[in-house]
């Protein structure tokens, strides 16, 4: 049976799930899974997705993006954008990270990414413990990417959409070496951020940017 919808809130932080609830207690509603990348980074937007998987087309090796090599990426993400009833790829940009903070920014690039779904689902599985508000259902499952396959798909489908990002980035900034370690705070980014300064796509709020600005 379905749970009794919550009332809105900022950020919904008690709705996590066991992962048999998860898998088990929603099959008769029309589920998306949803997943980001990209909180961690010090530049380049947080992006996020959203997948309704289409049963009668099932996917082989979904799981967290994470444990995955980049050309098993890559071609899963192409088999889901075509056998998914829908998808959707959405973003907050470096300016939104900046003026909501990361968190609410992940928030808004996952409802924004829901909002984008040529179907609208009944209930939305969001990889993690907060879910953010809109007028879609939805509940977290902790390590979700890794639990139900939906999530996983999303948690693909976004690394990928934020790689090739970071990709581009790196055509318009190559002294910083985005192609290498898709923004992230290692110590070849920070080596040269040092070196060559802060870009209009680094975040200016995150710790080791706002040192150099200072």
């Amino acid at each position: 049976m379905a749970k009794k919808k919550q009332a809105p809130q900022e950020v919904q932080g008690d709705t996590v799930l066991q992962q048999t609830l998860a898998l088990f207690s929603h099959d008769d509603l029309l589920i998306c899974g949803v997943d980001e990348a990209g909180r961690g980074p010090l530049a380049g937007s947080v992006v996020a997705a959203a997948v309704i998987l289409d049963p009668a087309r099932p996917i082989s090796g979904l799981r967290d993006s994470k444990k995955l090599s980049e050309a098993q990426r890559d071609a899963l993400a192409v088999e889901i954008k075509e056998k998914a009833l829908a998808w959707a790829i959405a973003e907050s940009s470096v300016e939104e990270i900046d003026q909501l903070n990361i968190l609410q920014a992940t928030m808004l690039a996952m409802r924004r990414a829901i909002e984008q779904l040529s179907i609208t689902p009944e209930l939305a599985l969001i990889d993690g413990n907060r879910c953010p508000v809109m007028a879609v259902r939805s509940e977290a499952i902790v390590k979700g990417d890794d639990k139900v396959p939906a999530i996983s798909a999303a948690s693909i489908l976004a690394k990928t959409a934020r790689d090739h990002a970071l990709l581009d980035l790196h055509q318009l900034y190559p002294d910083y070496g985005f192609d290498q370690h898709k923004g992230y705070p290692t110590a070849l980014h920070l080596a040269r951020l040092q070196q060559h300064g802060v870009t209009p796509v680094h975040r200016k709020s995150f710790g080791p940017v706002k040192a150099l600005l200072a």
